[in-house]
């Protein structure tokens, strides 16, 4: 199964658009916060399921979950903005409440810097942001392959 990934959008539909346009096929979209009405324009136009969160920026909303666990091709995903777990200093926090829930994936924003870590017991992802990376580079976000039994394999795409 092949998962697209993107966060922080802060209201650049073209971000979204050319996101999905560079992903070429994928099963769903995860989309890890801020920015609430772009994951459902993600929905719109990418035509396949869309799980999102509310991240800080989307605060206060009643509607849509500060975080979700989703159970997809064999695998626990985590997914959260983040903010609520300090992950601007460490993923520690995020990784614990992961392995709480029995997540073997954790998917976050927040940072707006993209981060692949494959840890022992929990897989970390940070797609970065589509639209304002804060990591010197081009605006980010990710395409993931899931098999039961298998890690993931996690692919970091750069926009122009």
């Amino acid at each position: 199964m092949r998962i697209g990934i993107m966060s922080d959008t802060h209201g650049s539909l073209d971000a979204v658009a050319r996101a999905v346009s560079l992903a070429g096929p994928v099963d769903m979209w995860l989309h890890a916060g801020d920015c609430i009405a772009d994951a459902e324009h993600l929905s719109i136009i990418s035509g396949v399921p869309v799980h999102n969160v509310a991240g800080n920026c989307d605060w206060p909303n009643m509607t849509v979950p500060e975080e979700r666990l989703i159970d997809v091709a064999g695998h626990c995903i985590l997914l959260t903005h983040g903010h609520n777990y300090g992950v601007r200093y460490d993923t520690e926090i995020l990784i614990e409440a992961a392995e709480e829930r029995g997540a073997d994936i954790a998917v976050y924003g927040h940072t707006h810097i993209a981060e692949i870590s494959p840890g022992d017991e929990v897989y970390v992802l940070n797609p970065g942001s589509a639209a304002r990376p804060r990591d010197e580079m081009r605006p980010s976000f990710m395409v993931v392959t899931l098999e039961p039994g298998k890690k993931p394999e996690a692919e970091l795409v750069r926009m122009e």
